[in-house]
């Protein structure tokens, strides 16, 4: 099988998603002759011309509100918004408009919408292009929240989501562009949304992640193999809905949990993902659930700074051989 990176694996999905389904455009921020903001809709503008590949004006709410409007008439938008920073901008129509208007028609009105988003922790682009703001999103009933870490997953993932009939906000991770590479099939396939992945088998302690702290625990879980202590690596890749029966199946088998997250630990994904494990499987524990996480400060722009907020594959293992007792 051919190996390509995340960003041709999304390239790709929109590709063939568009010429399966007519209805099928994307609009944004210099997404058309740029071909956006990190290359992901590059070619789109070529082939399928400039009525289904649309460059928007800087107004984030201007053009997921007329996003809303296509889909609840019929058609199947990709709104690009360039950082997950700016969603604060459209927050109005996400919240109040695109999460509840499936719900306020009684089922009859179906919001067949994805907003692709970008999370940069790690590339120093300071504190107002470095948001990972899916834990808020989690919180809001309506809306369906995808975060993958693989190739194959991304592509999977994305084309299951603009399928999907309900809003989907899809979290990329700009670190994982160019340097997660992986076989990704030609044919065409789909990721389920709502089910998790185990990375990794192990017997010891499970680490959840999601996004590209996969990466971090999986090279984790190698150091902890190494001292004997294997460690299973349960990629949530959605967040809403979350799959707790792999989850859940997991826990019970190891009785040890660490919840590696790269967003701020107060009112986290794995705070959620902790009340769930400490409700349905207390009595499976070993030892308590520990998480580990980026500080609850501004992301700063200095590279020392960033990296020192930042959680590490050293983090992880401490905080595995914690609960494993290694």
């Amino acid at each position: 099988m051919r190996e390509i990176n995340y960003q041709q694996a999304l390239n790709e999905a929109l590709k063939e998603e568009m010429a399966r389904d007519e209805r099928v455009f994307v609009l944004g921020e210099d997404i058309g002759l740029i071909g956006g903001n990190f290359g992901i809709t590059r070619g789109l503008l070529e082939e399928f011309g400039s009525e289904r590949v649309l460059d928007t004006p800087i107004s984030e709410d201007g053009f997921v509100g007329a996003s809303l409007g296509a889909a609840i008439t019929g058609m199947r938008p990709v709104a690009e918004v360039m950082f997950s920073s700016f969603m604060g901008c459209c927050m109005e129509q996400i919240w109040n408009q695109i999460s509840k208007i499936r719900y306020m028609s009684g089922g009859q009105v179906e919001v067949p919408l994805v907003i692709r988003t970008v999370n940069a922790l790690g590339r120093s682009t300071a504190a107002q292009h470095n948001e990972r703001p899916e834990a808020m999103f989690m919180h809001i009933p309506g809306l369906k929240i995808v975060t993958p870490a693989t190739p194959y997953d991304a592509k999977g993932l994305l084309k299951a989501s603009i399928r999907d009939p309900n809003p989907v906000i899809f979290f990329e991770q700009c670190f994982l562009y160019f340097t997660a590479k992986g076989h990704v099939p030609e044919e065409d396939y789909i990721v389920p949304l709502g089910k998790a992945d185990v990375k990794r088998r192990g017997t010891d302690v499970t680490i959840v992640s999601y996004s590209a702290m996969v990466y971090k625990a999986l090279e984790a879980a190698e150091l902890l193999s190494a001292r004997g202590v294997e460690a299973e690596v349960v990629d949530l890749r959605t967040l809403s809905p979350l799959d707790r029966e792999t989850l859940l199946e997991s826990v019970k088998a190891t009785g040890k949990v660490v919840i590696a997250e790269d967003d701020c630990k107060f009112g986290g994904v794995g705070a959620e993902v902790t009340a769930i494990i400490m409700e349905e499987a207390f009595d499976y524990l070993d030892a308590p659930v520990l998480r580990v996480a980026t500080r609850d400060v501004p992301t700063p722009f200095s590279k020392p700074l960033e990296n020192h907020i930042m959680p590490t594959v050293d983090d992880i293992v401490a905080a595995c051989g914690k609960v494993a007792g290694a």
